[in-house]
């Protein structure tokens, strides 16, 4: 399930970090490290205690200094962080850095913020999300944006790209002996002679944390507010300088003075500021008259129709390494001329402004230096409006309200529809370039669904999410009317006597820790929307202690809690069958060992139970012929190849064997690897790499050769694969999965193209839960229950989906194999 992350119109909580367990501990001494000293960028400071009890400082930051008197690029560099004790589950987190660090100058790379604290950081030269922990912990300075592999002293310091190296506390990776460790209101800072020795306890102490920015402020410096104080006169630019034709500003880290303009609205919630804009306007259509202004945690203290002249430093805010940046003018001082005054007009967004292809291409490269062409491409055209104000009318929700407060409309109603209201992603170049997403800057966004309506005039300026793309941030005032078009669950028919009722359903991560009413409202899912199905494979259904990393990885009271909750809600008594992953190796909610499960209906459908030769968490399952030359499986339930470097940290696919009116139906139920770690549809980097498909297209071929030895065995085998493919009808991995449709039929093709999705994101329609079957199976009705992706209010992320199939009518047709 794709992961859903804050955008930039908040400022994100302390990541959650946990690692796998490692399997055995190393107690053998490990070697100190001892990396080439540079002369040139060094690690000068690092503090991982911002926003934590005590802490004064909202957040975590790492600062970098330069011992030359030369310029030092930092363009395709990056910080990185390890955990002090690195397990073998550990990654590397990685924030990326651009632009230069001056000749004995600074350099701040501000990280994740927590819940306390006082005071923000001063203006940041990169920003990023990584959680330090406060105490130990390892940064690296990389001349790479790739995540280092390294886990050992020897090995990082063996890695050509590690600049330089910290470890404090108890880190195992470090130059020599590690650094003192800190903690919530101390640091460890470098000597101020800057002397690198590579013994990182003779080079830094512990001391009050004091974060200097490549302008020379430090924490405590500036105004922040937008308050008064400032030059009564304009300076030498004007905002359309600032925003320049292409994403990134030309005057970035450069300080400017009396810029003037008219405040357009303020943020009081997240990452406060505000937006201003310049009434008179360039003739250039690529160059924004808006920008933002960031006061960090401090109010502003400006109102909308001031006419201001501000001066502060131009920064490009990257909400993450592989997202488009914002441009702004941080560490604010404003001088108010007037109030009261008239504001833009706001540029109107529909079929006529917004152009029909989303964004220029460069064969995967940055696009960031890339001349706009507003006319051309939706993306460019809302960066050459970026910070302005701009407005939707009688704007169709496509993306229902989330937990934060953002909700997607679509400013081009007939782009792609579907029945129900949303707007169907059907291929890689249909990107809807309609969708915009809507965050009051207030934090008023109305809760709605897919199908609902904001009637009248939303405006807001133009801003830019983290993970979602270009945004309106309309107050409260200005937000149109919400208008309920009441989307109602949908309710598929019962199956017929003689029907075999398979569904799939995604219950996003359930454990017994979570709700009573989580529980209830799943179950109603099953026995009312999906009209209690004979066989039900689950995804995502955890160990009995959810996310508690203690080796636990049964399921038992998952399940009981769950079948309990479906006969109250007046369902049959399901029984289950499920094979407990390996602790930690199936990937998913750490500690959480998610896995896929057949619920079903002993009154209707007879599971046939056969045990593994082996161990059944790593034993594979493989396909047999009885004496009657009747195929069957080795082990029932058993697992695809489990031991496959395909599977790694990955759900491995069930198998199960089940009788129904005396014919044999195979059933694999599937939870893809997720699509974590890909570009975003509206990132810098065109056109976005899809590295996890990667896997995914491994897992594809697993299992279509599974398939093929099945089907070899008996040509009218009836096999059904189901389950979260996290990936699409038209991607590379389901292709090879169904070959093409020749091995498997994807019965989402078989729908209209207005009814082929499962799960919404970012106001885009999309399939990723599939029902697949063999040739046989010739005669079945399927539908995809529509009960959560499009409301507000969902107990799972994910729709279900249910196949009906005549199985007395089915088998006659063989498969063939292709020569």
């Amino acid at each position: 399930m794709p992961l859903h992350r804050p955008s930039a119109t908040r400022v994100a909580s302390a990541a959650f970090i946990a690692s796998a367990a490692t399997a055995a501990v190393i107690v053998a001494p490990l070697p100190a490290a001892f990396a080439t000293p540079s002369a040139t960028a060094v690690i000068a400071e690092a503090y991982g205690g911002g926003g934590n009890s005590g802490a004064t400082l909202t957040n975590d930051f790492v600062e970098l200094a330069n011992r030359s008197t030369s310029a030092y690029a930092l363009d395709g560099y990056s910080i990185q962080y390890l955990p002090a004790s690195a397990s073998a589950g550990s990654l590397w987190q990685v924030t990326a850095l651009t632009g230069s660090l001056a000749p004995g100058g600074n350099y701040l790379v501000s990280e994740g913020a927590g819940a306390g604290g006082t005071t923000a950081l001063p203006t940041a030269d990169a920003t990023g999300s990584i959680a330090m922990a406060a105490a130990s912990g390892t940064i690296a300075l990389v001349k790479s944006t790739t995540a280092l592999t390294c886990k050992t002293v020897a090995d990082c310091t063996g890695d050509a790209n590690v600049v330089d190296l910290l470890g404090y506390g108890t880190a195992v990776v470090r130059e020599g002996t590690a650094a003192p460790a800190a903690s919530n209101t101390t640091a460890v800072s470098r000597a101020a002679s800057l002397a690198d020795t590579d013994d990182n306890s003779a080079d830094f102490t512990a001391g009050a944390p004091v974060a200097t920015n490549s302008a020379g402020e430090t924490a405590s410096s500036g105004s922040g507010s937008g308050g008064s104080g400032g030059p009564t006169a304009p300076g030498a630019f004007r905002i359309h300088d600032i925003q320049g034709t292409t994403r990134v500003s030309p005057l970035k880290g450069q300080s400017v003075v009396g810029v003037p303009g008219i405040v357009t609205a303020v943020r009081t919630t997240g990452s406060k500021g505000y937006w201003i804009q310049d009434p008179t306007p360039d003739a250039d259509p690529a160059t924004s008259e808006g920008v933002f202004v960031y006061t960090g945690s401090a109010a502003p203290t400006v109102a909308v129709g001031d006419s201001v002249l501000v001066s502060g430093k131009v920064s490009e805010y990257y909400p993450s390494s592989t997202t488009q940046s914002v441009t702004e003018i941080g560490s604010p001082v404003s001088t108010t001329l007037s109030t009261g005054n008239t504001l833009p007009d706001a540029v109107v967004l529909d079929d006529s402004t917004i152009p029909g292809t989303y964004t220029p291409t460069n064969s995967g490269g940055s696009i960031d230096a890339l001349t706009l062409q507003p006319t051309v491409y939706s993306q460019d055209f809302y960066e050459s409006i970026e910070g302005e104000r701009a407005q939707v009318t009688d704007a169709r929700v496509v993306g229902a309200t989330n937990e934060y407060g953002e909700m997607f409309v679509t400013a081009k109603p007939d782009e792609n529809p579907t029945k129900r209201g949303g707007t169907i992603y059907g291929a890689y170049d249909q990107q809807n370039t309609g969708r915009i997403e809507i965050v009051a800057a207030d934090g008023s966004t109305p809760t709605l669904n897919v199908g609902d309506e904001l009637s009248g005039t939303t405006t807001g300026p133009v801003d830019y999410a983290s993970y979602g793309g270009y945004l309106l941030a309309p107050s409260s005032a200005t937000t149109g009317t919400a208008v309920d078009n009441g989307l109602k669950q949908e309710v598929t028919r019962k199956q017929r006597g003689k029907e075999l009722a398979l569904a799939t359903y995604n219950v996003e991560n359930l454990d017994p820790t979570d709700s009573d009413d989580k529980f209830a409202r799943l179950a109603k899912g099953i026995v009312t929307n999906l009209a209690s199905p004979d066989i039900v494979t689950l995804e995502e259904i955890q160990d009995d202690n959810g996310a508690t990393d203690d080796g636990t990885v049964s399921a038992e009271a998952t399940l009981t809690k769950f079948t309990d909750a479906i006969v109250a809600a007046g369902g049959p008594q399901y029984s289950w069958r499920y094979i407990n992953p390996v602790n930690d190796e199936d990937g998913g909610e750490p500690g959480g060992n998610i896995r896929q499960v057949f619920l079903f209906n002993e009154h209707r459908v007879q599971f046939v139970d056969r045990a593994s030769t082996g161990d059944a968490s790593t034993t594979a399952v493989s396909v047999v012929k009885d004496r009657k030359g009747q195929a069957h499986l080795s082990a029932s339930p058993g697992r695809i190849d489990p031991t496959s470097t395909a599977w790694s940290s990955s759900r491995k696919p069930l198998v199960g064997e089940f009788r129904f009116q005396g014919e044999t139906i195979f059933v694999i139920a599937n939870h893809f690897n997720s699509k974590g770690g890909d570009q975003p549809l509206h990132g810098r980097y065109q056109d976005p790499t899809r590295s996890s498909e990667t896997q995914r297209k491994l897992q594809a071929e697993e299992e279509n050769a599974f398939v093929d030895s099945l089907l070899a065995a008996d040509p009218r085998a009836q096999i059904v694969a189901a389950g979260d493919l996290n990936d699409y009808e038209f991607s590379d991995a389901v292709k090879t999965l169904t070959d093409d449709g020749d091995v498997l039929t994807d019965l989402i093709n078989t729908l209209p193209v207005s009814e082929r999705y499962s799960y919404v994101y970012d106001g885009n329609s999309q399939t990723l839960d599939h029902l697949l079957t063999s040739p046989s199976i010739t005669h079945y009705d399927y539908d995809v229950v529509h009960i959560n992706s499009e409301f507000a209010d969902q107990a799972s992320d994910h729709d279900p989906q249910v196949v009906r199939i005549d199985v007395q009518n089915c088998g006659q047709k063989a498969y063939k194999h292709r020569r």
